[in-house]
Order: structure tokens, then sequence, then C-alpha cells
């Protein structure tokens, strides 16, 4: 897969997480469309073509994120910030997919403006389907605006 385009962006520190992610997104044949960065930083990185990614495209944006909140180097809500400050980027969809289900996390993410909330199911089977469904919907069932 060219590193330069994604559909699905991925970012998830966990490797479990990430192999569970795109195994589930797999089965929606969506998986050959992700893009998997293992933190805050590498996610702003690809998204605004800087540091190890600056030789990408900036206007080839993924269609949808799908961000871990707790993250080394720049956690979630920051890199949700950014992505929603920047008028380039504002409108991609982003769903949160977290362990946590602490309110004061839910309630942050969509003052910033995320555009779905989903705490990672524990039990591997809901995992895959709850991951499955969210691409399927994100990706082949949602509107997004024409730019």
């Amino acid at each position: 897969m060219d590193l330069e385009e994604a559909d699905i962006l991925l970012v998830e520190d966990n490797p479990t997480d990430a192999e569970l992610t795109m195994r589930a997104l797999k089965r929606k044949n969506l998986a050959n469309q992700v893009v998997w960065v293992k933190d805050g930083a590498e996610a702003l990185d690809f998204i605004f073509a800087t540091g190890q990614f600056a030789h990408r495209n900036v206007e080839n944006f993924p269609k949808l994120i799908l961000l871990d909140l707790r993250m080394p180097k720049i956690d979630g809500l920051e890199v949700l910030q950014r992505i929603k400050a920047d008028e380039r980027t504002n409108r991609i969809p982003v769903v949160v997919l977290t362990s946590s289900q602490e309110d004061r996390d839910i309630v942050e993410s969509y003052k910033l403006g995320v555009n779905s909330y989903v705490s990672k199911p524990v039990e591997f089977d809901d995992f895959i389907e709850a991951v499955s469904t969210l691409g399927f919907y994100w990706m082949l069932i949602n509107n997004p605006p024409n730019d």
C-alpha cells in the first residue's frame, strides 16, 4: 500500500489493538486502505504532511480517522483539537476509539468536534463487530460533504 494516501488513518499505540482493528476492517474489505501510526505526533505529521511524511501530498487527507486517546508524545485530545481547528482538515470524520469510558473524555471529545466516541469492547468478538461496523458506516454509508 502506498503510504502517501489512506482512506482510514488508524492512530493507535497498542499493537494488539491495531492488529484487531485491521482484522475487523478486513472483514468489510477496508483493511488495505489503512495507514497505522503509533502516536499523536506521527498522526499530525501524516495529516499535515510534515516530519517523516513531509514528502506526502498534504491534500490527500484520509476519509476517516480512528483515534485513540491515551498515547505517548501527543495525546488524542490534542490531535483532535488540531484537526478540528484547521480549516483544511476540520471536516474529516474523526472517531475516538478508546478504552476510556470516563465522562470527562467523552465530553471533551465532543466539545472538540469528534464525530463519534466509541469505547473499545473488551471481548474479542464484540471488538471485531464494533470496529467493522464503524468502518462500514463511515466509509460506505455516510455521505460526507464534497469539497
